[in-house]
């Protein structure tokens, strides 16, 4: 989920909803994500909500952080007026791997209280290989998870220097096979490209690591130099070189070649699976634009085209819950264009594509010419990108919003 906190309006310190937001809750999909805002370390590249022991200190632990959430949970189902079973689950960080099998058990079962689950949920964490083990993965299994993510970013031992990761390069691999033995059928492993000083040879390792692992899904992401990160100050000095465009481009087609030759399928621009089933349902709610609620600080949210998102330290998101409150630091109610400007960002990154009919005329005209320019496959009732085009889809985006 972002950390940036975007423009918007306050929130209500009750966490209400506009009226015409609720309207059709529970006809839609609805999702549960749950930021986890707990790391042992801080990678150089990350500009995600999270916390190290040392910089939190005395003020938030997970104790605290957990009461919160079951807070915001009992008012969430409050202000939908009624518990909505969660179709998907995502737990996300930071690192969730940190709360261990019970505690993130007792996040499933605060879920369970406040929400309940859909029938055939799919419930997702994400995992630090490092904190990991055999009996970690029987023990969410047991509570419920149905699917794991594991950061694995590299193989490369010094590219995993260069990210400031701490895990060894064979352990993401070990742990998804321990996935898969505790009785996990879905598990992700995360790539990044692109890191500077990664050779073609590098990347490829990683890949033949990732297929040798067994897994079901994977997704592969250029690395972003985000401000103010120790990455970026790295750049910025000299001392490593920017991501060079023509190797992001290059990278994700041997990314793409190799889990295409081993029976994966693109569904999203960075996201392959073996098959309809080892997609990540929670991503497909989001990409499609339905419901979610976003637990946890900084967490963001999206209902019925309000978007609200909660402040960011822990502290001052589990006291404002202990006073009643809502931990929403503010909202942006969107409007139908800017809904329709979201579903042209987000849907044309799908293999499904986008239907045309959300394009306005001279979109529709830079549709055709995107055809021409090898950028969209023939177009139909919907804009396909091509595979010259996946490597272009920002590009591709602002053709199409003129």
């Amino acid at each position: 989920m972002p950390s940036a906190l975007p423009e918007g309006e306050p929130a209500p310190a009750d966490g209400s909803l506009p009226q015409d937001a609720l309207s059709g809750v529970g006809t839609r999909p609805f999702g549960i994500y749950v930021h986890v805002p707990f790391c042992a370390t801080r990678c150089g590249y990350c500009d995600f909500n999270t916390y190290t022991p040392g910089e939190l200190g005395t003020s938030a632990s997970p104790e605290s952080w957990l009461e919160g959430l079951r807070r915001e949970l009992d008012l969430a189902a409050s202000v939908l007026g009624s518990p909505v079973p969660a179709s998907t689950v995502f737990v996300g960080g930071g690192t969730p791997s940190l709360l261990g099998a019970s505690g993130l058990s007792d996040v499933l079962d605060a879920i369970y209280q406040s929400f309940g689950l859909a029938p055939g949920a799919e419930v997702t964490t994400e995992s630090n290989p490092e904190s990991t083990s055999p009996s970690f993965f029987a023990g969410i299994r047991d509570a419920g998870y149905t699917r794991v993510s594991l950061g694995m970013q590299s193989a490369a031992r010094h590219v995993l220097q260069v990210l400031d990761r701490k895990h060894t390069p064979g352990r993401p691999v070990d742990a998804a096979r321990e996935a898969r033995a505790a009785g996990f059928e879905h598990v992700n492993l995360d790539l990044i490209y692109g890191t500077p000083g990664e050779q073609p040879a590098d990347l490829k390792a990683s890949l033949d690591a990732v297929l040798d692992a067994g897994v079901d899904h994977v997704s592969a992401y250029a690395l972003i130099v985000e401000d103010g990160t120790g990455l970026a100050r790295r750049i910025r000095r000299g001392d490593l070189p920017m991501p060079d465009d023509d190797v992001l481009a290059s990278s994700y087609e041997m990314v793409d070649s190799a889990l295409s030759g081993a029976g994966f399928s693109w569904y999203e621009v960075s996201n392959w699976a073996t098959s309809l089933e080892a997609q990540c349902q929670h991503n497909v709610l989001y990409w499609k634009g339905a419901d979610w609620w976003g637990f946890g600080p900084g967490a963001h949210s999206h209902v019925g085209g309000v978007r609200f998102w909660n402040v960011k330290h822990p502290a001052r998101y589990s006291s404002l819950l202990a006073e009643g409150k809502s931990p929403a630091a503010g909202r942006e109610v969107l409007s139908d264009e800017d809904r329709r400007v979201e579903r042209v960002l987000l849907e044309l990154r799908l293999a499904e594509g986008l239907p045309i009919e959300v394009l306005d005329t001279a979109g529709r005209s830079e549709a055709l010419s995107a055809v021409a320019d090898g950028l969209l496959e023939p177009l139909d009732d919907r804009c396909v990108l091509t595979d010259r085009g996946r490597l272009l889809a920002d590009a591709v985006v602002r053709r199409l919003l003129p």
